[in-house]
């Protein structure tokens, strides 16, 4: 019976903020997963088993993978402690490794508060294995070796095992020190909204931590950004599903697709020596920086690479740049007059608080993406540097 649970059609589900979703579902079809179902703040689709290891590997903008186990009426705690029960879970995982139980989501129909979804669902699992083994697996929040994901909706709950263990934006090349960086899974959206494939030039003249530049080089050498990740740290690698064959070939497999080097230079600059300089310490612990070139200086006095390529970053606010609004406007102005009068031919996709002057920048934009740097709201502004462009005259 688990067999026929977890071999049919494998059904996952990623997740990730709700602005991004299109840049994980460009991901996702690009990685050969099929009948993509996309929902809220999450993509739902199918996969092989080849195919579930590899984007455990590569998908660059999901937070996370779940893997469903099934999905159960569930109007009120005794059935769900009853559809739970039926499940055997003692097949899909060993009663030795600790695990425990997340609730997402709410079900006015139910009347289920997360904390009565956790207890009949962890102790529905606790009484087969009980039933079936004689004993039951023991609970850990802290380091649990399997997690089991309960989502309710409108009377019926998905169970899943979360696969992907630590959050997938986790890369493992972070050096700690900047103010606001930009979070992996962000600054990999990013690029793919921007039109980054990895063959383009590429600038990030305010790179501060150097996320956008790191991520962009991993993109330009075909590097998967969990490929460092050490065993057992995927939460799959605990369960009975798991193919070692098939797992260690896909790694081998991933790593030999890797690129000797970028086809196109990818610099990344920063007025802040010490924040060049945690940016090259990063790159080195993503094992990128060979392929990078690195440089303190204002982005009033970048120079472009090449006749064409993409410039992106995240522009500063606040601090590093004082707390006047006079002088954030000046910088934004300085940056539209630097792009225009030395980028053209280029494109541009900047990143900007919702509640800074970005407007200063001078330059109509292609198109205007609203996204969330963690809890603070902005845009990504995307232009194309044309010859000639010119201000607004409004």
């Amino acid at each position: 019976m688990a067999d026929t649970i977890l071999a049919l059609a494998m059904r996952l589900i990623a997740t990730c903020p709700e602005e991004t979703k299109p840049a994980l579902v460009q991901e996702l079809e690009a990685l050969g997963a099929t009948g993509l179902v996309p929902g809220f703040r999450a993509v739902s689709f199918e996969a092989s088993d080849e195919s579930f290891y590899e984007l455990h590997l590569k998908l660059r903008t999901a937070s996370r993978i779940l893997r469903v186990v099934k999905e159960v009426p569930a109007k009120n705690p005794p059935m769900l402690y009853s559809q739970v029960r039926r499940i055997p879970w003692c097949e899909l995982f060993d009663a030795q490794h600790a695990f425990m139980v997340e609730s997402l989501g709410a079900d006015a129909e139910g009347g289920m508060t997360p904390k009565q979804v956790i207890t009949q669902v962890r102790e529905g699992i606790r009484d087969v294995f009980s039933r079936e083994l004689g004993h039951a697996p023991p609970v850990d929040s802290e380091e649990p070796k399997v997690v089991v994901v309960a989502h309710l909706a409108r009377g019926r709950c998905t169970l899943s095992f979360d696969t992907s263990g630590k959050s997938l934006h986790k890369r493992g090349y972070r050096e700690s020190g900047h103010p606001a960086p930009l979070k992996e899974t962000l600054a990999a959206a990013i690029l793919l909204m921007a039109g980054y494939d990895g063959t383009q030039p590429f600038m990030d003249p305010m790179c501060g931590s150097g996320t956008l530049a790191i991520e962009a080089a991993m993109m330009a050498v075909r590097k998967a950004p969990r490929i460092h990740r050490k065993k057992g740290e995927f939460y799959f690698e605990w369960l009975k599903a798991l193919d070692r064959q098939l797992w260690r070939a896909t790694q081998d497999r991933v790593r030999a697709e890797k690129l000797e080097a970028p086809p196109a230079p990818i610099i990344a600059s920063d007025i802040d020596a010490s924040y060049v300089a945690m940016a090259q310490k990063s790159a080195l612990k993503a094992r990128v920086e060979r392929y990078m070139t690195f440089a303190t200086r204002r982005f009033q006095d970048c120079e472009p690479c090449a006749e064409r390529g993409l410039l992106v970053t995240n522009l500063p606010y606040g601090d590093r740049i004082g707390s006047r609004e006079g002088d954030v406007r000046q910088l934004y102005e300085e940056v539209g007059d630097t792009l225009k009068q030395k980028f053209s031919g280029w494109q541009a996709a900047i990143l900007a608080a919702s509640a800074s002057p970005y407007k200063a920048i001078g330059l109509k934009p292609s198109r205007t993406i609203a996204l969330m740097n963690g809890s603070i709201p902005c845009k990504l502004l995307l232009f194309e540097l044309y010859s000639g462009s010119r201000r607004p005259t409004a």
